[in-house]
């Protein structure tokens, strides 16, 4: 059917790739299955799949160096698998702009959750209500300092130029825009811009932080020490 989604899943274990690809179709996906990192990126310029599910340790391409691939191609999100909760493994995913991880083994309706988790939020990429802001505002148009965040356009400039962020990072944004100068504990963001009802890894959050200051300013988000982050006003 047109509207069903469309999995790119990169994983070298034969028994894990075949056990997760007839699960995820039995929840009505469509799933491309893929034995290492060349044929998934391969696979993924073909198809152009709706979300990527990649395993950190693949051969001929690691998940993670396809994981950057992908994204200097597309903004599709990318959920990495791995085998240990390693901090490194998790930490150079999301730095190569994976969007969320999970780690195996894992129970087949949690990763079903998680990706439908991701989906919701790339669904609907235009974030909360917004309410009155202490920014100058113009429209649809929030600014802050040499920042503006066209909220309806799902649009980001500085200093005149055009900043290209991810859908995930563009939440993320949206949420500290809302309420600049207010503190966001790690907690109500997860909960927020990853839709997670439930507890969730605050990793996830630290590292989005950082890729966005990198691109619109270092020191527009503010790290409160022992609560969590805000956006200067």
């Amino acid at each position: 059917m047109a509207d069903q989604t469309h999995v790119l899943f990169v994983e070298d274990d034969d028994v894990i790739r075949e056990a997760t690809q007839l699960a995820l179709e039995r929840d009505g996906f469509v799933v491309t299955a893929m034995p290492d990192g060349l044929s998934g990126l391969e696979a993924f310029r073909a198809d152009r799949p709706d979300i990527a599910l990649l395993d950190v340790m693949v051969p001929g391409l690691d998940g993670v160096s396809l994981c950057r691939r992908i994204r200097d191609e597309s903004t599709v999100p990318v959920i990495m698998l791995s085998a240990r909760a390693d901090s490194i493994d998790v930490v150079l995913g999301l730095e190569a702009g994976a969007d969320d991880y999970v780690t195996k083994p894992f129970d087949g309706a949690v990763l079903v959750a998680r990706i439908r988790a991701v989906l919701r939020r790339f669904g609907h990429a235009g974030g909360p209500d917004r309410g009155e802001t202490d920014s100058s505002a113009t429209g649809g148009v929030l600014v802050f300092g040499d920042l503006e965040i066209d909220t309806e356009g799902m649009e980001v400039r500085r200093a005149g130029q055009p900043v290209a962020l991810t859908p995930t990072e563009m939440r993320l944004l949206l949420e500290f825009s809302s309420a600049p100068g207010t503190v966001l504990s790690r907690d109500k963001l997860l909960e927020r811009v990853w839709d997670y009802g439930w507890g969730g890894d605050t990793r996830v959050v630290d590292v989005h932080v950082q890729r966005l200051r990198t691109k619109i300013g270092q020191d527009r988000i503010e790290t409160v020490r022992g609560f969590g982050y805000k956006l200067k006003a």
